[in-house]
């Protein structure tokens, strides 16, 4: 599994402190933003053709700006991927174990860095229940 980062020019700093704690928990990180987006619509492009174009279905992303708003509004465009605005630690391990979100964004103005450390730990290591959940999954989908 990777995991895609993006960011604008808001989201720049806490990008980089959560690829250098994801590379502490020995995951394959795809930086899409070695220098920041212009915006965060730039940034979201990137990171959704990125995942749709990828292998791997278990691929994930995380998008960063300063209020996660932007980035979700964007990102939510892409039929066929489940995005959340996340900013406290139980949302993000829900929105994957109810919700299979492949996305997650997070507002640099919002989160501090340790939270969205736990916010990211929590993510990337919840799992999908199916069942019951994926009905409303292929509902979001076709909604696009």
């Amino acid at each position: 599994m990777k995991v895609y980062l993006s960011s604008d020019f808001d989201g720049f700093n806490l990008k980089n402190i959560i690829k250098e704690y994801l590379k502490t928990l020995d995951f394959e990180i795809v930086d899409l933003s070695i220098k920041p987006s212009e915006d965060f619509v730039e940034s979201s492009k990137n990171l959704g053709e990125a995942l749709l174009n990828s292998e791997d279905s278990n691929d994930l992303g995380i998008l960063f700006d300063a209020y996660g708003a932007g980035s979700f509004m964007a990102i939510t465009k892409f039929k066929g991927l489940v995005a959340a605005e996340v900013s406290d630690e139980r949302t993000g391990y829900m929105t994957r174990r109810h919700n299979n979100a492949r996305i997650i964004t997070l507002g640099s103005e919002i989160v501090g860095i340790e939270v969205a450390k736990n916010i990211v730990k929590e993510f990337i290591n919840a799992k999908y229940d199916g069942g019951r959940h994926q009905v409303r999954v292929d509902m979001l989908n076709k909604m696009c």
